[in-house]
């Protein structure tokens, strides 16, 4: 009898085991099966992914003064609040800089008094700063002018980061260079908006650099402008980084085709091949008067 008991006993405890370690299997690879991804990293959730796609393609929507740059042009992009920029780690220039002025942004209270011209340390070391100018018989030329920036404070003082400046001539960067850019807040006036790009030009020779950082001095400067209102349009200027003194800048219109085949750059991509054809071909002051 009492070996039964002890039978009965010793069957009961060996079931129990068997069961035990069965469900410690199943829960080992329910684990398993769980992808260690899903348990490690945060997920965005369906609002966040859709608004995080709608907000790009606002920003990507109405970008047509975004041109293409030289193939091989070291380029490191710039997005500001009042202008994009293309900067240069080897000359220490922009490539390029472009922005859309609009006819609220030709105006506003934001004064220029009080704010310098400051380093940018979005771009990595050795950055230019203002000691490279000194005493270099060379003018902080804006690309994107601080007058184009009265709208924003923000935009003001990004318009006085050392990417969006090149070495230029004082008679030229207060004389011709100044005259252009009052000539397109007035284009942006009268036709409602325009779509600018500015930058150096360098040409195949050795360039001259100053301060400690080597900044390189460009031979010249181009600027293209576009216009959408009524039959579109566009116009280009190229001027030497000299003293234009006693010249006017009908006298440097150029088609953006020519400043294109100079520089390398494609503008005004965005457009409609058929448009962007017509509107390159030529340019004629007498146009935008």
């Amino acid at each position: 009898m009492r070996k039964n008991i002890w039978k009965v006993f010793f069957l009961l405890f060996s079931l129990l085991s068997i069961a035990c370690q069965g469900d410690r299997g199943k829960t080992q690879v329910k684990t398993l099966d769980i992808p260690f991804s899903s348990s490690t990293e945060p997920q965005l959730s369906e609002e966040a992914e859709s608004l995080d796609s709608s907000s790009a393609d606002e920003k990507a929507a109405d970008q047509l003064e975004i041109p293409v740059g030289k193939a091989g042009v070291p380029s490191l992009l710039l997005h500001r609040e009042g202008y994009t920029a293309s900067y240069n780690m080897d000359t220490k220039t922009p490539n390029w800089v472009a922005w859309h002025l609009t006819d609220s942004h030709t105006g506003g209270k934001v004064k220029r008094s009080g704010i310098t011209f400051h380093a940018d340390e979005d771009v990595p070391e050795p950055r230019v700063d203002t000691y490279d100018y000194m005493r270099s018989g060379f003018d902080r030329g804006h690309m994107c002018p601080a007058g184009d920036n009265r709208w924003s404070q923000l935009a003001m003082e990004q318009s006085f980061l050392m990417t969006n400046v090149c070495p230029q001539n004082p008679a030229l960067n207060s004389g011709l260079w100044n005259t252009i850019e009052v000539q397109c807040r007035e284009w942006a006036k009268r036709y409602g908006d325009v779509y600018i790009v500015c930058g150096p030009i360098y040409f195949n020779q050795k360039h001259k650099t100053i301060g400690m950082n080597k900044v390189q001095v460009p031979e010249a400067f181009f600027k293209v402008v576009l216009c959408m209102d009524g039959e579109p349009k566009a116009i280009g200027f190229i001027c030497r980084n000299v003293s234009a003194k006693g010249h006017k800048k009908i006298d440097y219109v150029n088609s953006v085709d020519e400043v294109e085949r100079i520089t390398g750059i494609n503008f005004f991509q965005k457009l409609p091949d058929d448009i962007e054809q017509r509107v390159e071909r030529y340019a004629d002051y007498s146009e935008w008067k």
